[in-house]
């Protein structure tokens, strides 16, 4: 589909930024997510960042594992 890349740069993008806000590390995301009943390891997670490929749902349990709730560009 048309376009499909560049929302999925996008998405890789803004978690990226939220992460480097609040200083956290895909490690610390992995423990988040795990605490939070949906188990990832960091190695799985730098996989999906760094393909851009992962879920509208994973991309929004990341965001609420980290404490994002509204994101501005």
């Amino acid at each position: 589909m048309v376009g499909d890349k560049a929302y999925q740069d996008r998405a890789r993008g803004l978690l990226k930024a939220e992460l480097k806000k609040r200083n956290l590390t895909y490690r610390d995301l992995a423990e988040r997510l795990t605490s939070a009943g949906n188990p990832d390891g960091e190695a799985n997670i730098a996989n999906k960042l760094s393909r851009g490929g992962f879920s509208a749902a994973y991309f929004l349990q990341c965001l609420d594992a980290i404490g994002s709730k509204v994101i501005i560009e």
